[in-house]
């Protein structure tokens, strides 16, 4: 018997999905945001802090990029616990994000500062400058004018990674196709539409961190 296509069953389930994807955006929001500082800070470590702290931060980097972000996700929220430590699904589904973005971010942004000539170093410190000012107001700004686009992609990656916390019952939009699904059993249709949403909010969001990054850099292009 052919398949016969009913979408208007979800139509009784909008609000569950509209939840679903003001928590994912809460979550993208959170996660890019403190993971981009994270990625920052993650990135004058490695360059300009002393070695213990380059070691320290080289070590973060590479247990994150290799290793499963579920895992990670799993770790915060099932295993932290077990040291007295438990977390809301919202905090941890968070901590994780910012985690795995602040790993990927620092080396992204490390090849941006790599790039930086050798010149503007020692025009900072021409200028009486510390480390840590010419990092800021010299380096730090057209570093990320380079690697905004690699920077951008990673936080729509870790955006679309977040599907995956609805394994803690975080209430996102993989959480509430899986809700509906299960009580209307049209499985084709709700990961249909809900891969369509994905999709809208993945291009959103690289136009809006496109946009960002035009307004963020328009002084420097002058």
């Amino acid at each position: 018997m052919a398949y016969q296509f009913d979408f208007t069953s979800i139509l009784g389930y909008t609000d569950v999905l509209a939840k679903g994807v003001a928590v994912t955006a809460q979550l993208t929001l959170t996660g890019g945001v403190i993971g981009v500082a994270v990625a920052i800070l993650g990135a004058w470590a490695r360059t300009e802090g002393p070695r213990w702290l380059r070691a320290v931060v080289g070590a973060y980097v590479e247990v994150i990029r290799n290793t499963p972000f579920l895992i990670q996700l799993f770790f915060i929220f099932f295993g932290l616990p077990s040291l007295g430590v438990q977390l809301p699904e919202m905090v941890a589904a968070s901590l994780a994000m910012v985690i795995n973005l602040g790993a990927y971010g620092t080396e992204i942004v490390r090849a941006g500062v790599a790039a930086t000539p050798r010149g503007q170093y020692e025009a900072g410190a021409s200028l009486a400058m510390s480390r840590v000012q010419v990092f800021r107001h010299v380096v730090l700004r057209p570093a990320l004018q380079k690697i905004w686009p690699a920077l951008s992609s990673q936080i729509v990656i870790v955006m679309l990674g977040s599907a995956v916390c609805s394994q803690i019952a975080a209430q996102d939009l993989t959480y509430a196709a899986n809700f509906i699904q299960g009580r209307n059993f049209r499985a084709f249709e709700v990961y249909l539409v809900s891969t369509l949403i994905y999709l809208a909010l993945a291009l959103l969001l690289r136009q809006l961190l496109r946009a960002l990054g035009r307004r963020l850099f328009a002084r420097g292009a002058r």
